[in-house]
């Protein structure tokens, strides 16, 4: 409803056909100069002729007795004069001149007559809307929804309009919107739900559009009610039907593909996605007799049928539509499924190598055919190594990526696609497949690859960092098989035909980056509170507990910590973390005993019975023991070290 005069040209863009028109005494006569179509307006019918000025020049607007209305432009302004006079003595009608506003307001009213929509302005003509070119009318909170038949002839097409109605300008009791509504569907080109539906479908889960919608099936549409949305699909727009297991083979999803596309708001949905659980079982009755059933259908329905409810709504659509259902073929993933799981365009999903193409669903879904394929690319995943992607290149340009596959899908997907006959764009021993196969071929052979660049001088980086030997320092190549490596060739080889990333992983790849080393000088953590307590309690559990189990000892400490108070615990820890430092320490108690008891043999030796005391810094170290104790300690020839035996030695007074 914003800026109604380009809406207005738009539609008058939809409607324009070249053509030729001639003015007779008897009739009003154009012909199509494309279709060769003949509209021909007797001089009795004519009973209204205005003149106006149009974005092309000018041009006549005629209306019959019967309510049809022709619209012809083209004109000059000086043709005006030369049909008037025409008119009046022929026709017995009054070419009237009429201005269009072209304020660029959009507030003003809608009036109905006959096949056309007119929105007003100060009685002034803003733009006009044929009915019969409308497709769809949706109502909602004070607005109305008008969509319009799609027009492949033309650039551009106007292709929805929405009307707000404020609430109080119908009669009173009244609904204005629905008021409106009613008088667009008069006269509209709509689907309309004539008799009762074939049969119906209550509550199911449709992914795209989202939500749970009942189906109703006619025998000339599919119309989709929801709480909020309503669809009438023409069969005739439906292109292809898809039956695919998910990968959890507990559901299924049945994919209908849309040309045009249904519409809400901006939004377009090319395919209608429903899914099933194969556990759901329905009893289906059609509302027909058994007679009608059999002649219009042929055997391929009957009036009472029982089974899966994925298989009864694929069943009825593959009647109805009268096109065949399309499923997997005999491809097999590493996990068994017919499918392989990954992502588009930061989504998560399931892509379906066809017998004829690739479909992948469900957000957004996408269905790619051989025939427009022009080549497939396997790259190594962006994040990790664990992955790839697959790239599919179309004939006309666009790429599309699905990331994140699982290495184990490699083997399978490369058969799958080599099979197909598919150019693959990375394809390795690209001379010997020339050899068997031109169409094998490389097509990116001379182009420069900067991403290769790129990691072969940060590998070169990283191998001169560790100081790694030449067995470890290969350089790090992109994941292309058929680019030249240092690598003997048997081992290309052995591993295109094994078709696995492990062994590409680990040639291509030094150790000391795929496996993170410890820093042997790094400083340890240290213990935690509880486990200084448990190490200093663990023999006094065991002594009051006789015959306790390990485990038995944990949950016992634990339920002994949780007993202790806050307080308490911080005591006891301060003390247990002195202990252990003191322990730690290089001048300990222990080398403090070490150091007086030698240094007070020492000094009785060299002092004989002098009693008196000396000062640990006359205290020297073992190291300058006599010499005689020195030959003690040396070690026997041919023999281990004696250990050192401690020679307790006295002093009495009488020596």
């Amino acid at each position: 409803n914003k800026n109604p005069i380009i809406l207005g040209i738009f539609l008058y863009i939809e409607n324009c056909n070249d053509g030729r028109l001639r003015f007779s005494k008897q009739n009003v006569v154009y012909k199509s100069n494309k279709t060769g179509k003949v509209d021909s307006i007797s001089a009795a019918e004519l009973s209204q002729a205005t003149w106006r000025r149009v974005c092309l020049g000018h041009g006549i607007k005629l209306a019959t007795s019967a309510g049809h209305v022709y619209k012809y432009d083209g004109f000059r302004d000086t043709d005006y004069e030369k049909i008037s006079e025409f008119f009046k003595a022929n026709y017995k009608v009054e070419l009237a001149e009429k201005d269009m506003c072209v304020k660029g307001w959009n507030w003003g009213t809608a009036k109905f007559s006959g096949p056309l929509l007119s929105f007003d302005v100060n009685d002034s003509s803003v733009f006009e809307i044929p009915l019969a070119s409308v497709s769809q009318c949706a109502t909602g909170k004070n607005e109305v929804t008008l969509e319009f038949h799609q027009n492949d002839d033309a650039e551009v097409s106007l292709m929805e309009v929405r009307f707000y109605v404020p609430p109080g300008t119908a009669d009173e009791g009244a609904d204005p919107v629905e008021a409106f509504a009613q008088n667009v569907l008069s006269k509209a080109d709509v689907i309309q739900a004539t008799g009762d539906a074939v049969c119906v479908f209550k509550e199911l889960q449709c992914l795209t559009p989202r939500g749970r919608y009942d189906i109703l099936i006619y025998p000339a549409f599919l119309h989709l009610h929801g709480k909020t949305f309503d669809y009438k699909i023409p069969y005739t727009t439906v292109l292809r039907l898809f039956l695919l297991p998910h990968k959890d083979q507990r559901q299924m999803f049945f994919v209908i593909s849309l040309d045009p596309p249904i519409k809400q708001g901006q939004t377009r949905y090319h395919f209608l996605i429903l899914l099933f659980s194969k556990e759901e079982e329905l009893r289906l009755t059609l509302n027909m007799n058994e007679e009608e059933v059999e002649k219009r259908y042929e055997g391929k329905l009957s009036k009472n049928m029982s089974g899966s409810l994925y298989e009864m709504v694929s069943r009825v659509m593959k009647a109805l539509v009268n096109r065949k259902i399309t499923v997997p073929g005999n491809f097999q993933g590493h996990s068994g499924a017919q499918c392989i799981t990954c992502s588009y365009k930061a989504q998560s999903g399931l892509l379906y190598p066809l017998e004829r193409g690739f479909i992948y669903v469900h957000k957004p879904p996408v269905h790619l055919r051989f025939e427009e394929i022009s080549c497939v690319n396997f790259a190594r995943g962006t994040t990790t190594t664990r992955s790839f992607d697959f790239e599919i290149e179309t004939k006309q340009g666009n790429q599309f990526t699905f990331s994140s596959i699982e290495r184990e899908e490699y083997g399978k997907l490369f058969d799958f696609v080599n099979a197909k006959k598919l150019n693959i764009k990375n394809r390795g021993f690209k001379e010997g497949m020339k050899g068997k196969n031109n169409e094998y071929s490389d097509s990116d052979d001379d182009q420069h690859d900067a991403y290769l660049e790129r990691m072969k001088a940060e590998g070169k980086i990283r191998e001169e960092g560790d100081g790694s030997d030449d067995s470890e320092g290969e350089t790090d190549e992109s994941f292309n098989p058929g680019e030249e490596s240092d690598v003997a060739e048997e081992y290309v080889r052995a591993l295109h035909l094994s078709l696995s990333f492990s062994s590409f992983i680990s040639t291509h790849f030094p150790a000391s980056l795929l496996k993170k080393q410890k820093d042997a000088n790094a400083p340890k953590r240290p213990m935690s509170a509880y486990m200084l307590w448990l190490n200093s309690s663990r023999e006094r559990i065991k002594a009051e507990n006789p015959g306790i189990s390990i485990t038995e000892i944990s949950k016992k400490a634990g339920e002994m910590w949780k007993q202790i108070g806050k307080e308490d615990k911080e005591v006891r820890v301060s003390s247990l973390q002195g202990r252990a430092d003191n322990k730690k320490k290089p001048g300990g108690k222990k080398e403090d005993k070490k150091r007086k008891s030698s240094g007070g043999e020492k000094e009785k030796e060299r002092g004989g019975g002098n009693d008196s005391f000396k000062s640990r810094e006359f205290i020297s170290s073992e190291e300058s023991s006599s010499d005689g104790e020195r030959k003690k300690a040396k070690k026997p020839k041919g023999g281990k070290p004696k250990p050192k035996s401690k020679v307790w030695r006295c002093h009495s007074d009488n020596q």
